[in-house]
């Protein structure tokens, strides 16, 4: 199997790009590699409408749709799969605070079991009720912070600012909860590690790469799917991430082969068909498949954005993705994800005994870590 990944919508740290508020990943998948299989169909096409490359965003709507019926027609003979990966980068800022700040393993004031489990996301959904644009745009500065001292003050003052929120929670158990979670944050700043140590380390909490990490594991998973292996995976070339997306892809390829649970209820992992080839940056005009995969996140990206769009472009668009995939890193994909949560039934009977046992001795380290806070 051969991939093309492609991006659309990076404004590197910036986040609060209201013209930008997501960043779009787009996968195709083939099993022959269309470098050498798609350029001559592309190189016809090229010659149809005058140009050098097919770049979408210059041809337009109109344009494509002069080629969309050529290239439907070679997708579906050579099965070209499309996949579609989106981070909310204004959620994402949000969700990134919470992984750190109400991490059971750091935060003594969060027991186990509210990190561990589903119940996770009903807690971080209940934080990020207490953020509005500004506390969310200084959480991610904090984040980017690489001064600990700088870090470790403006992490106090946004806790602080959270704390005096608290009160718009509509349950006494929410606010005790996430109130002495942020205490112990505000107290313990140092212990939290909040910012980051260099360059390559802000990388690595970015969207891009939180984006490519939902690549790489569809890849795998198609891959698994479809009995191939992954002989070569090609990324357009951008010198900020790339080599961050290559750092990522080698330690994926080191933990090649391991299962294993996030907790009850959680998801779980397999790397066990994670690829054992490393991407390869290309520039997009010297790839026939980036510029397919260009063209279809174009449309992607309109289709997303609820733009107009031709019945030529949206039949091309829809003969690729109906076999692929799609994700999100946000607010609204953990909704869909997690709201069944609200409708399970109580517990028939109490729990095992061994169970409220742990639970019991949790919420007495909890309100240990807290008391005198």
């Amino acid at each position: 199997m051969y991939c093309f990944v492609d991006e659309s919508g990076n404004t590197g740290s910036n986040l609060f790009d209201d013209n930008q508020p997501t960043l779009y990943y787009g996968v195709i998948t083939c099993k022959v590699n269309l470098d050498v299989v798609a350029e001559p169909m592309l190189r016809g096409l090229r010659r149809k409408l005058g140009v050098d490359r097919l770049h979408a965003n210059e041809l337009g709507v109109a344009r494509l749709s002069e080629v969309a019926s050529t290239i439907a027609k070679f997708s579906t003979e050579r099965d070209v799969r499309f996949s579609l990966y989106k981070v909310s980068k204004p959620d994402h800022a949000v969700i990134s605070f919470f992984d750190q700040v109400f991490d059971s393993g750091i935060n003594k004031a969060i027991t186990w079991q509210h990190y561990w489990t589903p119940l996770r996301y009903a807690l971080l959904f209940k934080v990020a009720h207490l953020f509005d644009r500004a506390t969310a745009e200084k959480a991610w500065a904090a984040r980017q912070e690489r001064h600990p001292a700088r870090c470790a003050e403006l992490l106090k003052e946004i806790c602080a600012t959270l704390l005096e929120r608290v009160s718009w929670l509509p349950d006494q158990r929410s606010r005790e909860l996430v109130s002495g979670g942020l205490k112990w944050a505000a107290a313990n700043p140092f212990e939290i590690d909040y910012g980051v140590s260099n360059k390559d380390s802000a990388l690595q909490i970015s969207p891009n790469l939180v984006g490519f990490q939902q690549v790489l594991q569809s890849v795998a998973e198609q891959a698994a799917r479809q009995s191939r292996k992954v002989r070569a995976i090609t990324v357009d070339r951008q010198t900020q991430f790339n080599r961050a997306q290559l750092e990522l892809s080698e330690i994926y390829q080191k933990m090649r082969g391991h299962k294993g649970d996030m907790g009850p209820g959680m998801p779980s992992f397999d790397m066990s068909n994670m690829p054992e080839v490393s991407p390869i940056f290309r520039p997009g005009d010297e790839s026939a498949g980036l510029e397919l995969v260009d063209v279809t996140l174009w449309i992607a990206k309109r289709w997303a954005e609820e733009k107009p769009l031709s019945p030529e472009l949206a039949g091309l668009f829809n003969l690729q993705a109906k076999r692929g995939r799609t994700d999100e890193v946000s607010f609204e994909g953990l909704d869909r994800r997690w709201r069944h949560l609200n409708e399970l039934p109580m517990p028939d009977g109490p729990l095992p005994g061994e169970m409220q046992d742990l639970i019991r001795k949790w919420e007495e380290e909890r309100l240990d870590a807290i008391s005198g806070l």
